[in-house]
C-alpha cells in the first residue's frame, strides 16, 4: 500500500488506572469504530489497558496477568485492521508455579523484568511488540522502580510499509529511538504517550514533534493519553506531522476524540495556544475525573466570600454540574457581613445549594475550654486557627454523613510559604488549587466571568483585598509580601529550583528572598499533609517534588 493512501485512527480515551476489563472494553469500542471509518491502523496511548501511571500495582503478579489476558481479548476484535495498544510484558525468568503467579523477587531486588509494551497486533494475532527504550524518573515519573529497557528498537511490516514504534521520553531523545527507526527505513513514526500536562507544555510537545519529523524526514504520529489520575491531568493534544514538520491533524484538548487522518497533507494547522484556557480546562478535567473516578457523587466547599473558594466552586460546578456542589457558609463574630453577602451571590449566581452554620458558639466553647491553658497569653495565631479548624470539622462532618467529597481550597503561594491552617482549611480530599499561584487565580477568575458574559464570580469577590478574616482587619499583606512580588519567586525557588543568591541578583531584596525561602522551606511538614493537589506547573507540590521535612541545607 501507498503511505498517500494509508488512513490512521488516533483512539485518545480516557481510561482509569486499574480498571484492566473496563479499560480493554473501551479499547475494543474504539477499533469497532475505526473499522466503521475504514482505517487501517488505530493507535492508543501508552499503557492504555492497566492506565498511567500503574506505580505499585506492577508488583502485583495477578495485575500483570490479568492486564495481558485483555490485550489478548483485545486481539480478537481486530479482523480486517490493525491496532497498536500500550500494556505491560513481563519476561518470566522462569516458568510460574501456576497461571496467575510470577516470582517477582527478582523485581523487588532490583533485577527487573517487566516493559512498558507497545503490541501491534492485526487480523486476530499479536504481528510485533516493542519495549519502552528511555525510562524517565524525574518529577512524577518513576519508570526505571518498575521497568527494563528495549534492546533493540524494530521496525514492523504493516500493510506493504515500515512502521518504527517507540512510546513516550522515546521521541524526546536526540540520537534516540525516532532516529535510529528512521535510519532502518521506517516509512512513519508512531508514538505512544502518557504526557501529562502542564501549562505551556502543548507547545514545547508540538514544537519537539515537528523538530523530529523535519531532522528525519518522516511522518510522525504523536498519540497521547486524556484524563485525571490522581494529582495529574492528561490533555490528550495528539498529532500528526508530515515529513516536512507540519501538523496536518490535531486531536482536541481535555477530551476524548478519534481522529482519523492521513500521512501525507501538505495542509498546515496553525494553532495558538491559550494558556489560562488550558489551565482552566485541566482543572475541570482534573476535578471531574478524580470525583467520578473514586466513586462520589457530591462535593462541599467552604465558602468564605474570598476569592480562592470562589473559583474552586465555580470550578467545580463545571466538573459535577450545580446539583453535585454544595456550598457552607460558617461565619464567625469577625466575619464581615459583606463577605457573608459575597458567598451568598456567589452561590447564588452558580445555582448551587449552600448552608450558613454560624461558629461563634463553637468557637467560645473551644476558648472556655482552653481558657486555664491559654490564662495571660496574648491572643494571637492559635485563636485565629481555632476557627479555620473548626470549619474544617464541620466540612468533615458533613462529608462523613452525606458521602461528600472535601474539596479544599488553598492556592500555591499559600502553601508554599505555609499560610495555611493544618486540620484547617487544609482540611479535605481534593485540594484543586494547590498548583495554581495567587497570580493565577485572579487570571482564572477574570477567564470564568469573560467566557460566561457576565459575572459568575462577582466582582467584589475579585476586587478585595485578599485575607484570611482570622481576625479583625486582617490582610494577607500584614504576614506575606503582595503576591505579584511573591508569585516570582516562588517560581524561581521551586519550579526553577534556583538558589538565593541566583535570585537576588535578578533583582529581588536579599532579606525578603531569604524569609521566603525560610518559609517554604520550613513548612514542609504541612504540605506532607495535604490532600492530593491537581499538578497544572512544571513542579507541583506532590509527588514530583520530593523533599525532606527535615533540612538543614540553605540553598
Amino acid at each position: 500500500m501507498k503511505l498517500s493512501e494509508y488512513k490512521i485512527a488516533i483512539a485518545q480515551i480516557n481510561t482509569t488506572v486499574g480498571d484492566l476489563e473496563g479499560n480493554a472494553n473501551k479499547v475494543i469500542k474504539y477499533i469497532e469504530k475505526a473499522r466503521q471509518h475504514k482505517a487501517h491502523l488505530v493507535i492508543f496511548p501508552e499503557l492504555i489497558i492497566t492506565g498511567y501511571p500503574p506505580k505499585d500495582l506492577l508488583l502485583k503478579p495477578d495485575f500483570i496477568q490479568k492486564n495481558k489476558d485483555e490485550l489478548e481479548r483485545i486481539t480478537k476484535y481486530t479482523e480486517g485492521i490493525a491496532a497498536i495498544v500500550g500494556f505491560v510484558d513481563f519476561a518470566a525468568t522462569h516458568q510460574p508455579t501456576s497461571r496467575n503467579i510470577y516470582d517477582i523477587s527478582s523485581l523487588i531486588e532490583g533485577q527487573r523484568n517487566l516493559y512498558n509494551a507497545a503490541a501491534l497486533v492485526q487480523n486476530k494475532e499479536i504481528v510485533g511488540i516493542q519495549y519502552k527504550t528511555h525510562l524517565p524518573n524525574y518529577d512524577v515519573f518513576d519508570e526505571r522502580r518498575y521497568f527494563d529497557t528495549a534492546k533493540v528498537c524494530d521496525i514492523f511490516e504493516l500493510d506493504g510499509l515500515k512502521l518504527g514504534l517507540n512510546i513516550c521520553e522515546d521521541i524526546w531523545m536526540d540520537d534516540g529511538p525516532t532516529d535510529i527507526q528512521a535510519k532502518k527505513g521506517a516509512h512513519f513514526i508512531v508514538n505512544i504517550s502518557a504526557s501529562p500536562f502542564y501549562a505551556g507544555k502543548t507547545k514545547i510537545r508540538r514544537d519537539l514533534i515537528a523538530k523530529r519529523a523535519r531532522e528525519n524526514h518522516i511522518p510522525i504520529v504523536y498519540v497521547n493519553l486524556v484524563g485525571g489520575q490522581d494529582d495529574l491531568v492528561f490533555d490528550g493534544g495528539s498529532y500528526v506531522f508530515n515529513r516536512e514538520g507540519k501538523l496536518i491533524a490535531k486531536c482536541k484538548l481535555f477530551e476524548e476524540d478519534l481522529l482519523v487522518a492521513g500521512l501525507e497533507s501538505e495542509k498546515e494547522i496553525s494553532l495558538q495556544d491559550d494558556i489560562i484556557k488550558n489551565i482552566h480546562d485541566a482543572l475541570v478535567l482534573g476535578i471531574k475525573d478524580y470525583v467520578i473516578k473514586n466513586g462520589f457523587n457530591k462535593v462541599v466547599i467552604g465558602l468564605s466570600g474570598g476569592i480562592d473558594s470562589a473559583l474552586t466552586a465555580a470550578l467545580a460546578v463545571e466538573a459535577l454540574g450545580t446539583k453535585n456542589v454544595l456550598g457552607v457558609l460558617m461565619p464567625s463574630k469577625i466575619s464581615p457581613t459583606s463577605s457573608v453577602d459575597d458567598a451568598k451571590s456567589l452561590a447564588e449566581n452558580l445555582s448551587i445549594d449552600y448552608r450558613v452554620i454560624p461558629i461563634t458558639e463553637t468557637y467560645d466553647a473551644y476558648i472556655d475550654t482552653l481558657a486555664d491553658e491559654f490564662k495571660n497569653r496574648k491572643s494571637d495565631v492559635a485563636e485565629q486557627n481555632i476557627q479555620a479548624r473548626i470549619r474544617g470539622n464541620i466540612l468533615m462532618a458533613l462529608s462523613n454523613k452525606f458521602g461528600y467529597l472535601v474539596l479544599s481550597t488553598g492556592n500555591k503561594s499559600e502553601l508554599a510559604v505555609g499560610y495555611t491552617t493544618l486540620y484547617g482549611d487544609m482540611a479535605g480530599g481534593l485540594a484543586v488549587i494547590s498548583d495554581v499561584p495567587k497570580t493565577t487565580i485572579y487570571e482564572l477568575a477574570n477567564y470564568i466571568n469573560r467566557t460566561a458574559g457576565k459575572d459568575i464570580i462577582p466582582k467584589c469577590i475579585i476586587n478585595k483585598e485578599p485575607s484570611a478574616e482570622l481576625a479583625v482587619g486582617q490582610k494577607d499583606s500584614d504576614d506575606i509580601p503582595p503576591y505579584n512580588i511573591l508569585d516570582p519567586i516562588l517560581h524561581y525557588y521551586i519550579e526553577e529550583n534556583k538558589s538565593k543568591s541566583e535570585i537576588v541578583a535578578m533583582g529581588f531584596d536579599e532579606v525578603l528572598v531569604s524569609g521566603i525561602i525560610y518559609r517554604v522551606d520550613h513548612n514542609e511538614y504541612k504540605r506532607k499533609q495535604t490532600p492530593v493537589g491537581i499538578k497544572i506547573t512544571p513542579k507541583a507540590f506532590g509527588f514530583g517534588r520530593r523533599m525532606p521535612i527535615t533540612n538543614k541545607f540553605k540553598g
